[in-house]
């Protein structure tokens, strides 16, 4: 390079003056040290024209004295000059090679080429001989330039060679790439050049340019690549190798964005598939990419500079999607060692420490793969684009360039025309590489055509030659007509044909199907042969496949021949053939045709030699098919194997293939009878029998696995999708109609959609006729394209699309093709970016849909104005039903335009609108009603909606909710008042005033019949209410001819109160309910109000509270008297009195003259074990009581319930009640009595073995229907729990089940004998002791299932279990919890269940073992087909021998999977109690996930600690819809957030799921909202807990429990909520009434809330706690609280 510097016109200081702008970063850069040493090195007379620079200012500013240097130094000398840059290139770190190049070559090696006679030089300075590192440095860039002048040559012929017969000049300024979002596992020091490391070269991409949605070029996308390492993917063909080769001949010329000065390496990973030996970097570089001509010293400098300066250095690694090995992952810190670049490693090891900068770190990489290969550079990678296809116009240029170069341009116009016209071909299209292949096919197409039109009759030829004749005046009139249709073509965007062209003849030669379109490929390159080629024995070429049939049958053999190498290298994975590796006909007639392309590999001892491989993977699979389809060499079950259905969705478990996963649609196009032909002429070179029978067999063999495929319900959207595709090959009507048959909505979720995939969901909805079907795309990114193709889907009748990819542009085109869906019925664009401008295009088009009914706009951004365009439509649309526009960031003006809309559109029924949240409209022709809630009627916008709605003659229902009604509202709303019917106004009334003031009005506005008021909590309570008031109240609503309702909860009222209310209350006709709960009345009161009611004859429920009364023996009869005058009594509470013993016994013998409904709640009234036996026995004398509750504990509770109609089943429960042997005789004779009890529970008797026991069992042997029966005694463990059991089988022959868990004893006795369950959980039970159930075990031969958890088993409770299974050969359920490490056992049970084949449910919890274990039980599993349960197991223990981990390898892991795949499971329990999780044992849990897709009879999955985020969520979102029977889901422990709460959000209402445990994750607001949208769908919720997610509002939760009407078990515990929740929840709770537990510990709820929940707990019977440890109420509160309610627990346990 020295010579390119022309350094006889050059001066050294004219160099430095150029230059001196970059000289002066980089010493400014230098330590202090080394410009101490540069500056002692000048001539003392630049010292002194310095000034006193140094030494005084020296330390405090460097910049200062560098640049006096460099000014002395440009009007200097050349002699100092030359010694101040050598000096410089020797003692300064990081200067660009470039200029250190130029000054080392302007400065020489010495002084000798510098001007010596300068005056300013003495004579001895200028002798000085040059420094070792001089001599060294020189001869170094010397090689390395010269090896860099090599590789340029070489990559420079690479061009030339590969550029041969290309059709269009490759421009990076024309190439496209869509920017990925970089996933980045780890953090890492960014190591791009500096500035002076990068010249003046383009600065780095924007970082704004990253987002997932833009695009820029190719040349831009690689600005700023250096020293960082990026990836570049794109699809088979999409031209990666051919633009890496141009990126080296643009850095060989001294272009593009690689600086020439570095070293460009450009490795392919098919050539390093060849290195099967561990080799050094060197090695790399000089035998197999460049060996050079020079000795090893030259080779050595090489390596050294390299070493030395990495950064100078490029690595194009090239089709990492065709490496045979996956990249070993390096450790994940950058402080770690680097590789030695000398040390002899794998081609796989040295390619992962380029790419992971373990070795040469600093270097720039850039890496080309495929989009499935992306994973494997997860958190490596800086820079991801994917390269786009090309579009419509570069399409239509490489088509004339094709045909106007090597033919004519009338030629390449009908050509257009015709790939426009074909929908496959127009796909295929989009890649270059197979652009090239459709133009030489359509070539033939046309020329096929050309010559049968010279062969026809007349009327055909003059048919042909006008044809011709336009086509020629197209060409002649120039480029005018030409780029009219371009244009026309470019502003349909391919709508799927090109509409100009469907009347051309030569649309009859263009296939149907994509599988038809390769069968023609293949015929035409064999129309290439130049012996038989362009032959044609016929003149009839109108119909497919005809002239291809008779291609095959002329080279049948051949093709024979080749479509064996295709499959052979399908089934070893391999795509680059060796010449030894094809037979030599095969060959040369593969060449001739142009079926195989040539290329260079260089082998391990690096000589060269050619290989050859098809023209592009999709022909070597289509080869395949073909061979499959015709030779009796692949066998049906090779062809199952084969066919399955690829998935859009990618995880690291999947199988890596280098194909195009294509092969199934291949096969199953071929099975259709239009291919029938093709493949008999193949078959017979096969030497196949019967061929005609034996193709037809094979086709029939591929569409029956097609019809099972159809018939599935596990397929998730990607796959029902690829399913659709098949069929479209296939052409089969009737197994589309199965397909929408099992799917009357096809859901497709998170995936990229493209015209080609709505063309095979229009084959797939064609088929329903006018049943109708729907599509909803859930997050899809599809192009604008994708829409002009969608009205091909005939019989739509919804249509749904939801997320935030969807805008405005969308929706406007979307709006360009609705009024073409005549069926459509219901449109949904929720959660998506729609804003005014887009609604206002949809509006437009719906007026033109007639059939509409629902319509779904609710979140977007409509605001406003967007609704005001929905709602000036309502009148156009005759049939529509129901429109939701909630959660538009809309205002009252919103409102206001839905109510003056109602005057003009009589079919509106409800005007629903929330200030808060939504928007509804109803429709119908009876009756319109408005909801107007959380809205503050002072506003003048609300003014505005009150007179819009007076304007509405047939609003007939109002109601308004939480806001303050003004009182000038209620002097102003009589003329709103005279039309509506029925006024709701709960927690409006602000005054007592306001309250009277409107019932004034009540009179005057006869329409009104209905008026509900409930008064906030602080209006009427303690003395705010006076007699007066109410007084005044009664009268006015007297007047009132409405259905009234009275609530006058929570108020204090005084004696006067209620005596003028109890006047008045026998004249108020209107009155259908009155609530006094939670008011303060005195008992006497109490006894008058409660006996008012019981005169009116219109009194039909009582709801009585009457708890802390002090009721004593004459009040109660009273009570009771009064009582049984009325007609319902729901709810009686007589809690916390005095009633004892003999007030119960008064109460209970009453009960069946009184008309309970739901509970009589008798707690706290000091009762013994008398009275819980009179309450016990009302199980046996009302025969409407349903269950009995009683413990005499410190937390003394008795309740009684009741069921009105229909067969009442029974249950009973007694808790420490302490009862000796006659109390338990008598509780026994109840029992006996009482057929209809189904459940006994009895614990803390307080009675021992013998005396229980005897006294239990003889009694359930004299019942023939003995419920189940549950004891629990603290002395019921170990020994004492098997001796317990033994006793009980001893004692009766009639125990159908029998467990202890705990200290719980558990029984169930049938009539019929047969012992069936037995179980041992967690009673401390020890191996040692299991001895004295063997006999027993062994004796029960009926025996099914065998719980031993939670106990210490040990090598001798393994050889029990080795023992006892062989004797059970009914056993179908297993269950072994450990609490030890039992690797003894885990092989134990290895070999029992490999004896034991009927198991079916498996439950090896906490169970540790080596990963030789874990293979020798997986293994044993696979043999159990028919598991269904498989719960947790530790496969990865951290307590085993040692504290390492023993991990799931991959090993492990395809064992289990294989086993998954062969269970019907049904349970599976997989957590992780440690908490370091690494990245590949949580990727191997997703393997199993999505082995788990067929498993579609799913109950309950537990996947906790494993810290899966994203990904994790993906895949279970994707399963959810296929368990349809799962009930229990846990993620605890994860890393879910407010996305993933989304994504699980939108699926989660599709579901049954009854428990939902999402605890200790992160999930935010915005998750917990989305999470509570789910909620209000799931009406089977029983189970919720989110505790520890990492947010105190969870408002919205608690909200939507009301809609949980099963709800029992709330964890919202370690959220630090406030007392809005706590409130929330109280409001909720009446609503929930199988509420059990709720669970608010380590909150910082105060008093109040407390306080709230205390209330709230009087309307909820069986809730039995509410967990509130570590909170904000002191300790003297907490236990005020807690002896007001017991169920309000403060302690830690």
């Amino acid at each position: 390079m020295d010579e390119e510097l022309d350094q006889g016109n050059e001066n050294v200081n004219s160099v430095l003056a150029q230059e001196s702008s970059e000289l002066f970063h980089i010493l400014s850069r230098q330590s202090p040290a080394v410009i101490l040493k540069l500056y002692q090195m000048l001539p003392s007379g630049v010292q002194s024209n310095m000034g006193p620079l140094y030494p005084t200012s020296f330390s405090s500013d460097v910049t200062e004295l560098v640049r006096a240097m460099l000014a002395q130094l440009e009007v200097g000398s050349a002699a100092d000059c030359c010694n101040f840059l050598q000096s410089m290139c020797i003692l300064c770190e990081n200067i660009p090679m470039h200029l250190e190049s130029k000054l080392m070559s302007v400065a020489g090696y010495g002084n000798k080429r510098c001007d010596i006679s300068a005056p300013s030089v003495t004579k001895e300075e200028s002798s000085s001989p040059p420094s070792d590192q001089q001599l060294v440095k020189r001869p170094r860039i010397d090689h390395w330039e010269n090896y860099i002048a090599a590789v340029k040559g070489l990559l420079l012929q690479r061009w030339e060679r590969v550029s041969e017969g290309l059709v269009k000049e490759v421009q990076l300024e024309n190439v496209w790439v869509s920017l990925r979002m970089v996933n980045r596992g780890r953090d890492r020091p960014d190591q791009t050049p500096g500035p002076a490391d990068r010249g003046s070269r383009t600065p780095v991409l924007d970082r704004d340019l990253e987002s997932s949605e833009s695009k820029v070029t190719l040349e831009t996308f690689l600005q700023g690549c250096a020293g960082k390492v990026t990836v570049v993917v794109g699809q088979a063909g999409s031209g990666k190798t051919l633009l890496m080769s141009y990126l080296g001949q643009q850095w060989a010329c001294g272009l593009g964005p690689i600086p020439s000065s570095s070293l460009f390496v450009l490795l392919e990973f098919r050539q390093l598939n060849m290195l099967s030996r561990p080799l050094s970097l060197s090695k790399l570089l000089f035998q197999h990419y460049l060996p050079p001509s020079w000795g090893n010293n030259e080779k050595r400098d090489i390596v050294d500079y390299l070493i030395s300066n990495p950064e100078q250095s490029c690595w194009v690694l090239d089709g990492y999607d065709e490496f045979y090995s996956k990249l070993p992952k390096q450790g994940g810190e950058m402080q770690e060692e680097l590789l030695d670049p000398e040390n002899p490693l794998p081609v796989a090891d040295l390619v992962s420490g380029l790419i992971n900068r373990k070795l040469l770190p600093g270097c720039t990489v850039l890496v080309t793969c495929r989009v499935r290969d992306l994973m494997d550079f997860e958190g490596i990678s800086d820079k991801v684009g994917q390269l786009l296809g090309w579009d419509c116009h570069e399409i239509k240029e490489y088509v004339d360039n094709f045909f106007g170069v090597r033919e004519n341009s009338a030629l390449g116009v009908q050509a257009v025309d015709l790939l426009l016209s074909s929908r496959h071909l127009l796909s295929m299209s989009y890649l270059p590489s197979l652009c090239n292949i459709c133009c030489i096919c359509l070539k033939h197409l046309v020329m096929e055509y050309k010559a049968g039109e010279a062969k026809a009759e007349p009327r055909e030829e003059d048919r042909g030659t006008e044809m011709g004749r336009k086509a020629t005046e197209k060409n002649l009139n120039g480029d005018e007509a030409v780029e009219e249709k371009r244009g026309q073509d470019q502003d349909t965007r391919m709508h799927g044909t090109n509409r100009s062209a469907q009347h051309d003849p030569a649309l009859a030669l263009i296939p149907s199907t994509l599988t038809q379109v390769y069968l023609t490929v293949i015929g035409a390159f064999l129309s290439l042969d130049p012996d038989k080629g362009g032959k044609t024995d016929k003149a009839e070429t109108t119909k497919p496949l005809q002239s291809t049939v008779r291609r095959l049958s002329q080279y049948r053999s051949q093709v024979c021949d080749l479509s064996q190498v295709a499959w052979r290298g399908l089934v070893e994975s391999k795509i680059v053939f060796l010449k030894e590796d094809i037979p030599q006909e095969v060959l040369e007639f593969s060449l001739t045709n142009g079926l195989f392309s040539q290329v260079e590999l260089r082998l391990e001892d690096g000589m060269l030699v050619s290989a050859y491989c098809f023209i592009h993977l999709t022909i070597q699979e289509f080869l395949a098919a073909l061979r499959i389809m015709t030779s009796n060499d692949v066998s049906d079950t090779q062809l199952k194997k084969r066919f399955s259905l690829k998935t859009r969705w990618t995880t690291k478990s999947d199988q890596r293939t280098v194909f195009t996963d294509s092969l199934h649609l291949y096969l199953c196009g071929l099975a259709s009878p239009d291919c029938t032909p093709a493949l008999v002429q193949l078959a017979k070179a096969s030497g196949v029998s019967g061929v005609q029978n034996w193709v037809q067999k094979r086709q029939a063999f591929v569409q029956k696995l097609l019809s099972n495929l159809c018939h599935s319900n596990t397929l998730t959207g990607p796959k029902t999708l690829e399913l659709c595709h098949c069929l479209q090959e296939s052409q089969d009507q009737q197994l589309a109609r199965q397909v929408v048959g099992k799917r009357p909505i096809l859901e497709l979720r998170n995936i990229s959609l493209w015209p080609n995939d709505i063309e095979a969901l229009a084959f797939v909805a064609n088929s329903v006729g006018n049943n109708g079907i729907g599509l909803d795309f859930g997050a899809c990114s599809m192009e604008l394209e994708c829409l002009e193709v969608l009205p091909r889907c005939q019989y739509i009748n919804y249509l749904s699309f939801h997320s935030r990819k969807y805008n405005d542009k969308f929706a406007e085109k979307l709006s360009s093709i609705l009024p073409e869906f005549t069926t459509l019925r219901k449109l949904d664009f929720y959660g998506s970016s729609l804003t005014a401008a887009g609604a206002a295009s949809l509006a437009c088009a719906l007026e033109k849909c007639q059939n509409i009914t629902e319509i779904n706009l609710s979140d977007n951004s409509l605001k406003d104005k967007g609704i005001k365009h929905i709602a000036d439509i309502f009148s156009k649309l005759p049939k529509i039903l129901s429109v939701m526009l909630g959660r538009n960031n809309s205002s009252l003006k919103a409102v206001n335009y839905l109510i003056e809309n109602m005057s003009s559109c009589s079919n509106v029924q409800h005007v629903h609108a929330d200030a808060v949240k939504e928007v509804n409209v109803s429709f119908s022709q009876n009756s319109d009603m408005n909801s107007l809630l959380n809205q503050n009627w002072d506003k003048p916008e609300m003014q505005k909606v009150a007179k819009s709605l007076a304007c509405c003659p047939g609003l007939s229902v109002l109601e308004s909710k939480y806001k303050k009604t003004g009182y000038t509202f209620m002097m102003n709303s009589s003329s709103l008042m005279m039309f509506t019917s029925s006024l709701s106004l709960n927690n409006s009334c602000s005054s007592v005033e306001g309250m009277v003031t409107l019932t004034a009005l009540l009179p005057k506005c006869p329409a009104v019949v209905e008026l509900n008021i409930r008064c906030k909590q602080d209006l009427m309570n303690k003395s705010s209410l006076l007699a007066s008031d109410m007084t005044t109240l009664c009268r006015r609503l007297i007047q009132c001819r409405s259905n009234l309702e009275l609530d006058l909860s929570q108020c204090s009222l005084k004696d006067k109160v209620v005596k003028n209310l109890l006047n008045v209350l026998p004249k108020m006709a209107s009155l259908q309910k009155l609530n006094f709960s939670y008011s303060y009345l005195s008992t006497t009161e109490t006894l008058s109000l409660v006996q008012c009611l019981t005169v009116s004859q219109r009194v039909t429920s009582v709801v009585l509270r009457l708890s802390h009364f002090s009721l004593n023996t004459d009040s109660l009869e009273t009570l009771v008297g009064i009582l049984q005058q009325v007609p319902q009594l729901s709810y009686l509470d007589l809690s916390s009195n005095q009633l004892k013993d003999e007030g119960v016994k008064y109460l209970v013998d009453s009960l069946p003259a009184l008309k309970i409904h739901s509970y009589v709640n008798l707690s706290n009234n000091r009762l013994t074990q008398e009275g819980l036996l009179e309450v016990a026995n009302t199980l046996r004398t009302c025969d409407n009581v349903s269950g009995v509750e009683v413990s005499l504990g410190e937390e003394e509770r008795c309740l009684i319930s009741f069921r009105q109609y229909g067969h009442c089943e029974k249950t009973l429960s007694v808790r420490e009640s302490s009862l000796e042997g006659e109390h338990l005789l008598r509780l026994a004779e109840i029992v006996s009595e009482c057929p209809s009890l189904t459940k006994l529970h009895v614990r803390s008797l307080k009675l021992y073995l013998n005396e229980m026991m005897k006294s239990v069992i003889k009694v359930v042997n004299s019942i023939t229907l003995c419920p189940p029966v549950s004891i629990e005694e603290s002395w019921i463990k170990a020994e004492k729990a098997i001796g317990l059991l033994c006793h009980c089988l001893k004692l009766s022959k009639s125990i159908q089940t029998i467990r202890v868990y705990n200290t719980t004893l558990l029984l169930s006795l049938m009539a019929s004998p047969g012992l069936t369950s037995v179980s041992l959980v967690d009673c401390a039970v020890e191996g040692h002791q299991l001895a004295p159930m063997t006999s027993v075990i062994r004796g029960c031969p009926s025996l099914t299932e065998l719980h031993f958890s939670l106990n210490t088993l040990g090598a001798e409770g393994a050889e029990f279990l080795c023992d006892v299974l062989p004797s059970l050969p009914k056993l179908n359920s297993l269950s072994i919890i450990s609490k030890e490490s039992c690797a003894s056992v885990i092989e134990k049970m290895s070999e029992a269940l490999l004896q034991s084949t009927t198991v079916q449910m498996l439950n090896l919890s906490h169970c540790l073992w080596s990963a030789t274990g874990g293979l020798q039980l997986v293994g044993a599993l696979r043999e159990c087909v028919n598991l269904e349960a498989l719960y947790r197991i530790d496969l990865f223990p951290n307590v085993c021998i040692n504290l390492d981990s023993v991990h799931l390898d991959e090993n492990i892991t395809e064992c289990l999977v294989q086993a998954l795949r062969s269970m019907h499971l049904r349970i599976l329990k997989l957590n992780r109690s440690d908490t370091v999780v690494g990245p590949s044992e949580a990727s191997r849990v997703l393997d199993i996930l999505a082995a788990m897709e067929v498993l579609a009879q799913m109950e309950e999955i537990e996947l906790e600690g494993w810290r899966m985020a994203n990904r994790g969520v993906e895949q279970l979102t994707r399963l959810l819809p296929i368990w349809q029977k799962l009930k229990k889901i846990s993620l605890g422990s994860n890393l879910l957030g407010d996305l993933t709460a989304a994504r699980m959000a939108l699926v989660l209402p599709s579901t049954h799921i009854t428990v939902l445990d999402v605890s200790e994750n992160s999930i935010g607001h915005e998750g917990a909202v989305s999470l509570s949208k789910a909620i209000m769908c799931m009406k089977n919720l029983t189970k919720i807990h989110l505790t520890s997610v990492g947010t105190p509002m969870l408002c919205p939760v608690a909200a939507s429990l009301i809609h949980c009407p099963l709800i029992q078990d709330v964890g919202l515990g370690w959220n630090n909520c406030g007392d809005d929740v706590a409130l929330e929840l109280a409001r909720v709770m009446p609503s929930c009434q199988k509420m059990i537990r709720i669970d608010l510990e380590s909150n910082h709820l105060s008093v109040v809330g407390v306080e709230a929940l205390c209330r709230a707990l009087q309307s909820c019977p069986d809730l039995q706690l509410i967990r509130l440890w570590r909170n904000k109420v002191v300790p003297s509160e907490a236990q005020k609280l807690s002896l007001n309610d017991k169920r309000l627990n403060f302690s830690s346990t």
